[in-house]
This record gives C-alpha cells, sequence and structure tokens, in this order.
C-alpha cells in the first residue's frame, strides 16, 4: 500500500513539474520579428493577425496581391505584407533581402514556413508525375529554400523555427503528392532541429488533423479527381467499376465530417506556444481526430494500419490485369 502511495506522489509531482515547464514562458518578446509564409487564408492568416495583436512586428508573405491587401485591411499598421510563390527561387532570394533590411542587426525570432497546397489526391495508378510535383515543390522544396534564405537570420536571433506539417506527414491515407511532401518536411524538421541546438534556434513541427480550410474543400477535391478520372484509360477504368468515384466520395465524406475541426485557433496556439515557450515541443499534433485516431494509428504495426484504413476502400470491380 505504502508502495502505491509514493509511486501516486511521483506521478502527480513530475507532472507538476511538466505542467511548469510547460508553461514557462519567455519575457520581452513584444517587438520582435516574426516571417509567416502562406498568410492569403487559414492558418497563416488567423497567426498574422493574432501575433500582430500580440504585439509582434509580423512580416506576413502571401501568394496574391489581393490576399496581402485583405489581411493589411484587417490588421494594425505595425503589420507587413509581402507577394511570395515560395517556388520562385528569386522572389525567395528579393523577400529574404527585404526581411534582412528590415530586422538589421536584431535578426528573425520566429519563422512559420506554413505555406502549402494539397494537390490532387487519388489512387497511385490514376496520377502522372506532375500530380506529385506541384504538393512536393511548395510543400517541401519551397519550404527548404525559404528555411535557406531566412536560417541566417534566425540563428542571429537564436529564434525559433516552426513548420506546419500535418497528420499526412506520419500516416498516408490517399494516393498523391501531398503525403510523400509531408513526409519529407518532418524528415527535414527533425534534421534541421538537431543541426540547429547548438545555436541556440529551436525547431518545431505542428501536425494538424483535418481542419475546415481551403486546403480541404471537399468540393475541389472532388472536382479535381473527376477530371483525373475522366482522362484514364478504359481498361484502368474498367478495373476501378463506373460507380468508384460516387461510392469513394460518400466514403471519404462521411470520414471528413467525422474528423473535422473547426477551430483554426487550436492551430495557432501551438504556434504561440513554440515561438514563446521556455521549453517549446518538437512535435505539436493538433486537433481531436489526429490525437485520437491518426497518430495513434501512425504508431502501430503497419498490418494493423493497412486493416483499419482498408476498411474505408470501396471494392474494385475488375483486379484483372489482362
Amino acid at each position: 500500500m505504502f508502495f502505491y502511495i509514493i509511486a501516486i506522489l511521483a506521478i502527480c509531482y513530475w507532472w507538476w513539474v511538466w505542467r511548469g515547464r510547460d508553461r514557462s514562458k519567455i519575457t520581452n518578446l513584444t517587438g520582435k520579428y516574426i516571417f509567416i509564409t502562406g498568410c492569403d487564408t487559414g492558418f497563416g492568416n488567423l497567426a498574422a493577425r493574432t501575433f500582430d495583436k500580440k504585439g509582434f512586428r509580423v512580416l506576413a508573405s502571401c501568394l496574391t496581391e489581393t490576399g496581402a491587401e485583405e489581411l493589411k485591411a484587417a490588421s494594425s499598421e505595425r503589420l507587413q505584407t509581402l507577394q511570395l510563390d515560395v517556388t520562385d527561387s528569386d522572389n525567395v532570394k528579393k523577400v529574404a533581402e527585404r526581411v534582412k533590411a528590415e530586422v538589421g542587426s536584431e535578426g528573425l525570432w520566429g519563422l512559420i514556413n506554413n505555406a502549402g497546397i494539397m494537390g490532387p489526391t487519388a489512387p497511385t495508378d490514376w496520377l502522372k508525375i506532375e500530380h506529385f510535383r506541384a504538393p512536393i515543390e511548395v510543400n517541401l522544396i519551397g519550404l527548404i529554400n525559404v528555411t535557406l534564405n531566412m536560417l541566417p537570420l534566425v540563428k542571429k536571433a537564436k529564434g525559433r523555427i516552426v513548420n506546419i506539417s500535418s497528420i499526412g506527414g506520419r500516416l498516408t491515407v490517399n494516393g498523391g503528392g501531398y503525403f510523400p511532401s509531408k513526409y519529407g518536411l518532418e524528415g527535414f524538421n527533425d534534421s534541421l532541429r538537431r543541426d540547429m541546438i547548438a545555436f541556440g534556434v529551436k525547431v518545431s513541427c505542428i501536425e494538424p488533423g483535418l481542419f475546415n480550410t481551403k486546403l480541404s474543400n471537399q468540393t475541389k477535391v472532388i472536382k479535381e479527381r473527376e477530371a483525373i478520372w475522366n482522362q484514364l484509360p478504359p481498361a484502368i477504368k474498367k478495373q476501378y467499376g463506373e460507380g468508384y468515384l460516387q461510392e469513394d466520395a460518400a466514403r471519404k465524406g462521411k470520414l471528413v465530417r467525422m474528423s473535422m475541426n473547426t477551430d483554426l485557433s487550436l492551430v495557432v496556439q501551438c504556434m504561440e506556444h513554440a515561438l514563446t515557450s521556455l521549453h517549446p515541443c518538437t512535435h505539436y499534433p493538433v486537433g481531436r481526430d489526429a490525437k485520437l485516431l491518426w497518430i495513434p494509428l501512425s504508431n502501430m504495426p503497419a498490418a494493423i494500419q493497412d486493416f483499419v484504413l482498408l476498411r474505408n476502400k470501396v471494392k474494385l470491380a475488375d483486379t484483372s490485369t489482362g
């Protein structure tokens, strides 16, 4: 009995210590510079407006001029917008020079790599290399290029880098370039985190589940899949069957409705913790679906993953290859 009391007290003590570390924050961050990519809509847009209100000097990059104008209209005069296509190396270099001139000797406290696209998702044998290339160029190569150009500024400030990944970097649930891009991001994030420890730079990775953003717009996803289906050879259409698209959309739609998170601020709260905590987490799974389903499933044996995910697959009409 005495042993159990000691064990419970020890658990409570370590929980209290962990909570104390988790809540310890850096002081005097007001006025620090942070650079965020992908601020037209979604997580990036909300993050830019939130950190602006909290007193950071936000440098928010948008893909479109319209996105930049709308964000600027919704923010204080302190926030600055820049137009950036992360797949354009010349554009990335020019923006990095502008950021360098702005932050000066102070350096860049925070880099939030948020820009990303979904790209088409469909069975692998429906796809062409172009379908894989676009999300990999944006979500991985573009992110790495932005990081390399901003890294000297972050090192100067001994600041923070926050990479927005996905549960798709832990578990693949569809064919397409999105999931390989996020697996690659996770690998880059881990190597970067270890390389930067010696310089006092802390690197975190945020792994959202399914959130209600333009990235997860089901109407767009279905239209892209239909366009690919219409270009398929008759032999592949025969294997999948004429009713495949409709049944697959119905099953995925049901899963989306069960998994969808609507509160984007949950992700921004993780960004804030990564930027301001004395002890930021290395990984932040976010969303009910991520914590209760996708992350636990990603840690299970492949046979269990396959069993669970294949239960949501539509049975094919003809699997012969002749």
